[in-house]
Order: structure tokens, then C-alpha cells, then sequence
């Protein structure tokens, strides 16, 4: 997977933010986190859409039973950085709570597809973070 990531981060730096392939025409941004357990820096590429003043992600991970690494990297570092297009900038990462999650989550659902297909796939319930511009 970290192949895949490393070769995605530098296309949408090569690109002023826009990638091909499976994410071509989707809004992605680079999430920088601090590792939970590591506290090493970790960089993913994640599809956002967003809120208001939120850029909103969803740790789906593709359906996956188990969270993706980088939302617990979240909950135990909240105060990350994200790129967007050609811009970083810190953020502060939140996860909100019901009905909100809901609420989000159907949205994001109404933008593509696939979050329907990952909600089915697992019996988890896929957190939604809100990221807001310090």
C-alpha cells in the first residue's frame, strides 16, 4: 500500500493537487498525521468534500473491518496539516458525533458512490473527521 500512496503523493504533487486513475476527477487532499505509536510523520492520500468551513474525510477504508491507520493517528494527534491543491496549511482534526456522522456520511454518499459499497461491506461504522483551518 505504501507504494501505491507514494506513487498517488507524487503525482498530485506533480499535478497542483490532481491525480489519474482511480481518484481522476475526485477531490483529494494529503493528510499529514503523527504516527500513535511511532510519532513519526505519515502522509496519505484521502478523498474529502467539503462542509462549510470543514474539509470532511471519511476513514472507510475501502470497507475494510478495521480503521485505517491514519484515523487513530488522528484521535491520538489532532492538530495535523493537510495539502490541498498546491496549499498546506495546519487544520484541527474532529470526529463528530450523532447525528452529525449521519449526516456527513450521507453526503458523502451523494457524491460517490463507492461510500454506499463500503458501508455495506463491513458491519463497522465508518468515522467521518472534520478538519478545520486553523
Amino acid at each position: 500500500m505504501s507504494d501505491w500512496n507514494k506513487a498517488i503523493i507524487e503525482e498530485f504533487r506533480a499535478n497542483k493537487g490532481k491525480v489519474g486513475g482511480h481518484f481522476e476527477g475526485a477531490n483529494l487532499l494529503l493528510l499529514h498525521t503523527t504516527g500513535a505509536k511511532s510519532g513519526q510523520e505519515r502522509v496519505n492520500p484521502v478523498m474529502y468534500f467539503r462542509d462549510d468551513n470543514h474539509y470532511v474525510v471519511v476513514a472507510s477504508k475501502a470497507g475494510a473491518d478495521t480503521h485505517p491507520d491514519w484515523y487513530y493517528n488522528l484521535l491520538a494527534h489532532p492538530e495535523i496539516s493537510i495539502e490541498v491543491g498546491e496549499e498546506r496549511f495546519s487544520v484541527t482534526a474532529a470526529v463528530p458525533s450523532e447525528p452529525e456522522r449521519t449526516r456527513l456520511y450521507e453526503k458523502v454518499e451523494s457524491i460517490s458512490a463507492g461510500f454506499t459499497e463500503y458501508k455495506q461491506k463491513t458491519s463497522r461504522i465508518i468515522p467521518v473527521v472534520t478538519l478545520t483551518r486553523k
